[in-house]
């Protein structure tokens, strides 16, 4: 359902990596990546293995009933396991959801949904900073332009547009390194969290397969009340929101009519003065930022959890990562569209200097 608001929030890859069928799909690709485990480790046939891949597919199931039975247990694995108990026949139930709690499964696959937006930031981050080189060298400028280096929003000292663009890319490529740095751990640790270290006989090791067939490191822990890996995810998502929203404010006071230094290359109109251009992308990327900050409070105020499965605070952080991931994957989007099409007036900044100067 494309909600009002989308155009603007939920712009680039990001968003559709942490749609709700993102998130069925990968419940189903975790439910599937167990029964193989298990297989894999002899705990149940290859034949009830298959039987439940099969059956894990997105086509035979209803994301509707699925969003509903959250309302049963308090998370929608309940209707990926009684639908896969529907589809399997009772001769290979045993491999359906074996040994694992529902906080294992929504776990791993909060962290692949996780995995493929970050991979989607990234990829925009990555086009910002090749947009920003190619503005260095694409134009046949005679002299490197100057402009005022601006401190308090007031004339301080002349800098060139390499120094302008060096500490937008550097602040982009800080973020993508963040976020590069990430690791996404999974989880099997079994109803009250102890059940993974009763399997640790290496061929039989099921939660080591059941990573691998995840193509997840079997090195990383995602614990059911250790959630530094949650908030972890988080804050780089926060810190790439912010670098993003930087080059968008410069870029919007910079294209003020009175300076006029940069303008966007396909500005937005306005309803009631036709005469304005306004800064739409660099405006969106900063509005998705301006929204992460409170979602990065809510992941870390989701830390202290309750004994061995909290109530309210687990669930607290799926969608608050959802919305985080898919905020700056939108603002990444923006930004990158902003700088992509940026255009330099040399002779604004020239002018601007003389005039300054006297």
């Amino acid at each position: 359902m494309t909600e009002l608001f989308d155009a603007v929030f939920a712009r680039g890859r990001a968003a559709e990596a942490v749609s709700s069928r993102a998130w069925l799909d990968a419940l189903l690709r975790v439910e599937a990546a167990l029964a193989e485990a298990a297989a894999d480790t002899g705990y149940v046939s290859r034949e009830a293995a298959d039987a439940v891949v099969s059956a894990a597919m997105p086509e035979n199931f209803d994301l509707a009933a699925v969003a509903a039975s959250a309302a049963d247990i308090g998370n929608p694995v309940a209707g990926v396991v009684d639908r896969l108990r529907e589809l399997v026949s009772e001769e290979y139930q045993e491999a359906v959801h074996f040994t694992a709690t529902s906080q294992d499964i929504l776990d791993t696959a909060m962290m692949l949904v996780a995995k493929d937006a970050v991979a989607a930031v990234m990829e925009d981050l990555r086009a910002c900073e090749d947009a920003l080189l190619d503005h260095l060298v694409r134009e046949e400028w005679e002299h490197e332009p100057r402009l005022w280096g601006r401190t308090l929003l007031q004339h301080a000292e002349p800098i060139g547009l390499t120094n302008l663009n060096g500490r937008w890319n550097f602040g982009i490529r800080q973020a993508r390194m963040a976020l590069e740095g990430l690791g996404f751990p999974g989880a099997l640790s079994g109803p009250v969290g102890v059940n993974w270290s009763k399997r640790m006989i290496p061929e039989k090791d099921l939660r080591a397969h059941y990573l691998r067939r995840l193509g997840m490191d079997p090195g990383l822990y995602l614990g059911h009340t250790s959630r530094g890996p949650v908030v972890r995810i988080g804050a780089a998502a926060a810190e790439a929101a912010g670098a993003c929203a930087k080059v968008a404010v410069d870029v919007i006071l910079l294209s003020q009519n009175e300076i006029g230094e940069v303008r966007e290359g396909r500005p937005g109109g306005s309803t009631s003065m036709p005469h304005k251009r306004n800064p739409v992308a660099a405006t969106c990327a900063r509005a998705c930022a301006a929204r992460t900050p409170g979602l990065v409070a809510t992941l870390y105020a989701a830390m202290p959890q309750e004994l061995q499965r909290s109530p309210g605070l687990w669930h607290s952080e799926w969608e608050t990562l959802s919305d985080l991931l898919r905020l700056t994957g939108s603002a990444a989007a923006w930004l990158r569209e902003c700088l992509e099409g940026l255009q330099i007036d040399a002779e604004a900044m020239e002018r601007n200097l003389r005039e300054a100067e006297g």
